[in-house]
């Protein structure tokens, strides 16, 4: 009965573990509920390249050995002797090989899912609020006109008057546009003063239609004035080009690689500065317009 007792609670560790590292890391689509991005941030904090933060990654890796290391003080023996008999049996084997393969595909599925996430992060780098002000650029911005969430036409000179942040990001993508739509809108709200304007362009025409913006805007949870911008391949591309957005889209899987920087225009419809960071840092630069 001890042997048992010890095997189910080894059985019931694994399984918490798998179902622990599942939670912080499986990946998730535009359409997450509200409540599993804020489970995510609770329990395991988010970096700005959408993996756990760094108290999250001791949890999740503390948690485990500590749970194994106390079942090892208490049935240390009993857990030998009972992995002992599985391997003389058949069907003991089978198990073990099974749990084997699950563990080594979790782990591959683990260090897949942080390497997608890291070169972004490194290459274009997140930037923080602590970082010297970019200087002011006063340049004439690229042409804008792409259609809405609403079907209506936008364009960049609708907005004079107004300062302006245009953030480039797609729904697919599951590690930095989450974070980088997220710090733009705080920044908008958190200037609301200046009645900034938050325009987002997609990155990826090809499954950010025009048909599914409403339905992206609604998943991104974003506030009523922030416009989703769109349309057809080709205008897409073009304006991508013309704002010289560095971006290197994977043919097979459509994820795209690109920076986080957020370009603000001014009042005079002038581009101001190219920068990334958090909220914070944004806010500040919206200041300056």
């Amino acid at each position: 009965m001890t042997r048992r007792a010890a095997l189910a609670a080894l059985v019931m560790v694994l399984a918490v573990t798998a179902a622990w590292w599942a939670l912080a890391l499986w990946p998730t689509g535009p359409a997450a509920p509200a409540w599993l991005e804020r489970t995510r941030e609770v329990c395991f904090g988010v970096s700005r390249n959408g993996l756990p933060d760094v108290a999250g990654w001791a949890v999740l890796i503390s948690e485990p050995f500590g749970m194994l290391a106390f079942l090892g003080l208490v049935w240390r023996d009993e857990l030998v002797e009972t992995l002992g008999e599985l391997r003389r049996t058949t069907l003991g084997r089978i198990a073990v090989g099974v749990a084997s393969v699950a563990l080594a595909s979790g782990i591959c599925a683990a260090t897949v899912r942080v390497a997608m996430a890291t070169p972004t992060s490194v290459a274009f780098g997140a930037g923080s609020s602590a970082q010297p002000p970019p200087d002011r650029l006063d340049r004439t911005a690229p042409a804008l006109s792409l259609v809405d969430q609403h079907g209506t036409t936008v364009r960049l000179e609708d907005f004079r008057g107004r300062p302006v942040m245009i953030a480039f990001a797609y729904a697919h993508c599951q590690t930095v546009c989450p974070l980088l739509v997220h710090d733009a809108v705080v920044a908008m709200e958190r200037a609301k003063e200046s009645d900034p304007a938050l325009l987002i362009v997609t990155l990826d025409p090809w499954r950010d239609t025009p048909a599914r913006l409403a339905a992206i805007t609604r998943a991104w949870n974003l506030p009523a004035g922030v416009r989703l911008l769109g349309g057809t391949v080709a205008e897409v591309e073009r304006t991508l080009d013309g704002w010289k957005i560095p971006r290197a889209r994977d043919g097979n899987t459509g994820e795209i690689v690109h920076p986080t920087s957020v370009y603000f225009i001014d009042k005079r419809g002038r581009l101001a500065f190219l920068a990334s960071g958090d909220a914070s840092r944004l806010a500040a630069l919206i200041g300056r317009l």
